[in-house]
């Protein structure tokens, strides 16, 4: 299959993460738990490779496909972790900081990047995918504005570029700066960094470092609410085009927006809320049964998302990054650090 190269590169690279978060951890320094995490090594490696090797085009399918599919399975597979209550409050909790997030990027980056000279498509596409959910936003506004593929090449490597970043600085800053709170941090990993794949890499670690699943619940919960803020802003970026320019496309159908790896997820707490109920799983399951497949789950939720995480490291080409020019990259890490201040700032008065 054509996949498979690509796949098995990325869990190769995955297994690797967690040989050397123990050789280092537990091995070499002696410790009862590694202090490092195989999330984070696992993404490093990836980097690694695809920075010093020249990968053959028959890996490119394989790693797309543990990048998209792979993580898609993986966070739907962790919704089995929440009940649908639980699910439901974390996002109730998240939607003011959600909203702020979103609008403040929009409206000045957007302003921003046309005060630089910079062309008022592109900001729009960095603004999106800064605010809302990454590459899938970018590419989902692209022809509702009339985007080039130059700006979209370039948004989309802006967002790899400092997503990436934040996944990786992150979750040691939300764990200083809320003291230790692991629903505040889960909450700001979940509106600050970009990607789905990269609020999952973040969540992880922070879990792996700190010993703390919540702050992984938070975030992946508070990211799909944030990725249903497609529904509202495309169509709205469609109307704002079409009143001031004849080159913006046609908005894409509401229901094409939704995710499915969000329905999948909202089944698995689902699956979860009927399973706890009563003495029996199903009126099948016992106790023990039904907790180890809740257990067996979750491991390969987090298998998954190794594996992802992996393919994150290996699509990302430093390489590339230097043809995009300095205004892009700097309305890019602007985007990137006015939303991380505002998550923080609302965090921080609301909770």
């Amino acid at each position: 299959m054509a996949i498979l190269p690509g796949l098995i590169l990325a869990l190769i690279l995955a297994v690797g993460g967690h040989f050397l978060s123990e050789l280092i951890g537990v091995t070499w320094m002696g410790l009862p738990k590694s202090p490092i995490s195989a999330i984070m090594m696992a993404i490093i490696l990836g980097i690694i490779v695809r920075n010093t090797f020249s990968l053959p085009a028959t890996f490119q399918p394989g790693i797309r496909f543990g990048l998209v599919r792979v993580l898609r399975l993986g966070i739907v597979l962790l919704g089995i972790r929440l009940s649908l209550s639980e699910a439901g409050a974390i996002g109730l909790q998240a939607l003011p900081v959600i909203i702020g997030a979103v609008a403040s990027a929009l409206l000045i980056v957007t302003y921003l990047s046309r005060k630089l000279g910079m062309s008022g498509k592109l900001g729009t596409l960095i603004a999106v995918g800064t605010s809302i959910c990454g590459a899938t936003a970018i590419v989902a506004t692209a022809p509702t504005i009339g985007a080039k593929d130059d700006e979209v090449a370039y948004s989309v490597a802006c967002v790899t570029l400092f997503g990436v970043i934040a996944m990786l600085v992150y979750p040691f800053a939300a764990h200083a700066i809320f003291s230790g709170d692991a629903f505040a941090s889960g909450l700001f990993l979940g509106t600050s960094v970009h990607e789905t794949a990269q609020v999952a890499g973040a969540g992880l670690v922070y879990q792996q470092y700190y010993g703390d699943a919540i702050a992984l619940d938070a975030a992946t919960v508070t990211k799909l609410v944030r990725n249903l803020g497609m529904l509202v802003i495309i169509p709205l970026m469609s109307i704002v085009y079409h009143r001031t320019s004849t080159e913006g496309g046609q908005a894409p159908k509401w229901w094409t927006m939704v995710p499915l790896f969000v329905i999948g997820f909202a089944c698995m707490s689902l699956l979860r809320t009927v399973g706890d109920m009563g003495d029996r799983a199903f009126g099948v399951l016992e106790p023990t049964q039904w907790k180890a497949v809740v257990n067996y789950t979750k491991e390969a939720a987090e298998l998954c998302l190794a594996v992802a995480m992996a393919a994150v490291g290996l699509g990302t080409s430093i390489k590339g990054l230097k043809d995009i020019g300095l205004k892009p990259l700097g309305v890019g890490l602007f985007s990137a650090v006015l939303v991380g201040v505002v998550s923080i700032t609302l965090i921080s008065i609301l909770y």
